[in-house]
Parts: structure tokens; C-alpha cells; sequence
């Protein structure tokens, strides 16, 4: 004797595959179910990476909180960065530099290409002593000097992998910089008078993991850019690191009180808010518009059980013959959907980690099959597909799916339930 209950057993029993149309629309809902969750798992998994990385590169590079004075530079930095360095949340301070500039590149014999190119990156100014504290840049040269000191002394530059490709620029290349000071001596000086624009050296290659650094900002040390926007020894502001970057807000009122009315804080929370809120919101959308495919494949099931309802009328009838009550009737059917609704959970949330785990690896191979970019680092500032495994966002999706399977089975469940055994047995 088996130690299921009676009406497992049979729901267990009629759901043996047959050659019949009823277990061909089972086995399709079990499909849809598993694609529903599946997708879920992929999507959801795929933005939660999209938005971790995106922090986590933003971070890397700029600063959780810059501090700024009202209306000018900061002309005495010094007891300022006192002032912020006090603060307990916080964990390193560093003045810059930050302005957009004209960039022409010199040709060398390194390059096939004799012509030279223009761009306007944003350059940055940065001290070689307390760079370290504040972003990953020091650790982030890939070629050329590597030590932060060495490459931006004399007149070096370090520039991004993608500004390098697309200016066609090797370690040791000459570029000019026109920095707006420039251009404005340009437009007042005399006819027979040349304003020469300042000569870098390309000393090293930065690669920080998001093409919007990688591709538009170049840095040289604090007292070339100061030199190149005349600020004497003022600067534009200070970047600061937090210990907890999420506790911004908090430490950003701290730090206005601190300083006084002259200076004002802006921190990564409003720099960034525009994207951070686009992804929050795209992520909500993809989960509301793919659980739609959870409930095509909820009503596959609510239709074939309204149809295994029909065929087994006779059954119904000699079971509440027999003394079987309203709930054990509608308890086989009940068991039907939660039974399809698990297997198709299961197999979706194992194809869901499967497509998750080689998710890259699938992209390269549809490259190499197609010779598309399916995911192109220019446009999305990946250079791989970023993924994270949210157990959370996963148990949410899977609680859902199967509510939503045992949901689909609760109309013919119920109309089972309620069938008189005279009326049933009309069918013998």
C-alpha cells in the first residue's frame, strides 16, 4: 500500500503519458512553464548584473560623494581635505581637475594611418599621492607604465583602451591638448601670432571595464591640468570615498554642515540617478511583460483541465459513489496542476541557471556563427554580458509560477468537485 494520499495517486496516474490530446497539452504546459520561468530567471539575472556592475564601475572610477565650492574653485584645498577627512564615514580624499579638452593625435611610424585624428574627451586632473584612495585607476593601467608617478610625470598621459583603438594610439605617441584656456587665447591673440597647444607623451593604457570611461576620459597629473585651465593652485573639487557608499545621503548632509554655506556636495546617487532609475524601471517592465508568458502557460493548463474534466465525467461519478467528498475530488485536480506546475518550475529554474552560467559563452558562439555582435561593448559599456544570481528575485519567480499553475487549475478542480454522482454516471 502505497502512503500517498489517494488523490496524488490519481492525479499522479491520469497524468501517465498517453497518445492522447489532453497529455500533449500537458506536456506543453509543463514546456510553457519552463520557458516562462526560465526567461524570468535570465532577464531578471541580466539586468541585476547590469545594475551591480554599472555601480560598481561607476564607483571604480569616479567617487561616492565630490565636493565643490559655490560659484568658483577651491583655491586653499588643503584644510578642506582636512575638513572632510575628519568625518569618520570616510575613507580617502583627493583633489581634481575635470574639463572637457581637444585632443589631436600626432602620427608615428607605429600606425598604418599618416593622418592625424581630433576628438574632445573629458580630461582629468588627479594627485599621483592620493589618486589610490579614492578610484581603481591606479590598478587599472594594463600597458605601458603601470606605476601612477611615472606615467603622468613630465608631460605623460594616460588614456583609455577605447580612446586608444579609435584614435589609433600606441604607448609613446605624441598628442596636443587644446584646453579651453587655449582656444580663448586663440580667438584674442593677433594675426601674426601662434598659440601652440600643449605636447603629451602616451605613457600608459587604462582599461577600467566601462566603455563611457574607457573611450572619452584621458588623465594627466593635477599640475598639468591645472596648468592647462590656469587655475594656479586652485582646483575644481574634491572626490571622496566612503566606507559604505550607500550611506551618501547621510554623509553628504554631514559634510555640507562641516564646510559651510561656501561649499556644496553632490554625491553618486543624483550624478548617476538618471540611469540607476532607467535600469530599476526597465527591470520591473522586463518582470511584468515576461510573466505574461507564465500565464499563456497557466490558461494551457486551465484548458487541459477543464478537458481531462470532461473525459473523466464517468470517473468523477463512481468515485462520489463510492463516498469520495467534494474536496477529495477537486483535490486530484488540484494535485495535476501543482504537480505540472513543479515540473515545469524545476525544469525552468534548472535551464534558467544553465543559460545564466554560459551566457558569454553562447554569445561567442552566435558570433562566431553569425558574425554579429550581439552584444556590443560601444553601445552597452560591457565588454562581457553581466549576470548575477539573485536567490531572492529567483524564489519570487518560482513562488509566482507555481501560484499562477495551481490558479489555472482551480476552475475545472471546482467544477469537478461539484459534479453529482447521477448526473456523472449518465456517461456509462
Amino acid at each position: 500500500m502505497s502512503k500517498l494520499p489517494f488523490e496524488l495517486l490519481l492525479a499522479l496516474r491520469y497524468l501517465r503519458p498517453k497518445r492522447t490530446f489532453v497529455s500533449i497539452i500537458t506536456l506543453i504546459s509543463i514546456v510553457g512553464v519552463a520557458l516562462g520561468v526560465a526567461v524570468l530567471i535570465i532577464v531578471i539575472s541580466v539586468m541585476s548584473g547590469f545594475d551591480h556592475d554599472l555601480r560598481d564601475k561607476i564607483l571604480g572610477f569616479n567617487a561616492h560623494l565630490k565636493v565643490y565650492a559655490e560659484g568658483t574653485t577651491i583655491q586653499d584645498y588643503g584644510p578642506v581635505m582636512k575638513t572632510v577627512a575628519a568625518n569618520k564615514n570616510v575613507r580617502g580624499v583627493a583633489p581634481f581637475v575635470l574639463g572637457q579638452v581637444l585632443v589631436e593625435t600626432q602620427p608615428s611610424g607605429k600606425s598604418t594611418d599618416q593622418s592625424s585624428l581630433t576628438s574632445a574627451p573629458w580630461l582629468r586632473g588627479v594627485d599621483i599621492n592620493t589618486e589610490s584612495s579614492v578610484s581603481l585607476l591606479p590598478s587599472s593601467i594594463k600597458y605601458g607604465e603601470t606605476n601612477l608617478a611615472i606615467a603622468l610625470a613630465g608631460h605623460g598621459v594616460l588614456i583609455g583602451k577605447d580612446f586608444a583603438s579609435g584614435m589609433k594610439l600606441f604607448i609613446g605617441d605624441k598628442i596636443s591638448i587644446y584646453s579651453p584656456a587655449d582656444l580663448k587665447r586663440m580667438r584674442q591673440a593677433h594675426a601674426n601670432e601662434s598659440i601652440l597647444p600643449e605636447d603629451y607623451t602616451v605613457t600608459g593604457v587604462f582599461d577600467v571595464g566601462y566603455y563611457d570611461f574607457d573611450a572619452n576620459v584621458i588623465v594627466v597629473s593635477l599640475d598639468n591640468a591645472q596648468d592647462l585651465y590656469d587655475l594656479d593652485n586652485h582646483v575644481h573639487g574634491l572626490m571622496v570615498m566612503l566606507n559604505d557608499p550607500y550611506n551618501a545621503f547621510a554623509v553628504s548632509h554631514e559634510l555640507t554642515n562641516a564646510l559651510g554655506t561656501n561649499f556644496y556636495v553632490s554625491n553618486w546617487m543624483d550624478e548617476n540617478a538618471t540611469i540607476l532609475d532607467a535600469l530599476a524601471v526597465e527591470k520591473n517592465m522586463m518582470f511584468y511583460l515576461l510573466f505574461f508568458i507564465v500565464l499563456v502557460a497557466a490558461l494551457c493548463i486551465l484548458s487541459a483541465q477543464i478537458t481531462f474534466v470532461v473525459q473523466k465525467t464517468r470517473e468523477i461519478g463512481m468515485l462520489k459513489a463510492l463516498g469520495a467528498s467534494k474536496l477529495q475530488i477537486s483535490g486530484i485536480f488540484l494535485s495535476q496542476s501543482a504537480i505540472i506546475g513543479v515540473l515545469g518550475v524545476l525544469a525552468g529554474f534548472g535551464l534558467g541557471l544553465l543559460a545564466v552560467s554560459y551566457r558569454n559563452e553562447f554569445l561567442e558562439f552566435m558570433r562566431w556563427a553569425t558574425g554579429f555582435q550581439l552584444f556590443p561593448e560601444s553601445i552597452y559599456g560591457f565588454n562581457k554580458l553581466p549576470a548575477i544570481i539573485d536567490f531572492h528575485d529567483i524564489a519570487i519567480i518560482c513562488g509566482l509560477s507555481f501560484c499562477i499553475c495551481i490558479l489555472g487549475g482551480v476552475l475545472p478542480a471546482f467544477r469537478a468537485g461539484r459534479l453529482k454522482p447521477v448526473e456523472a454516471l449518465r456517461y456509462e
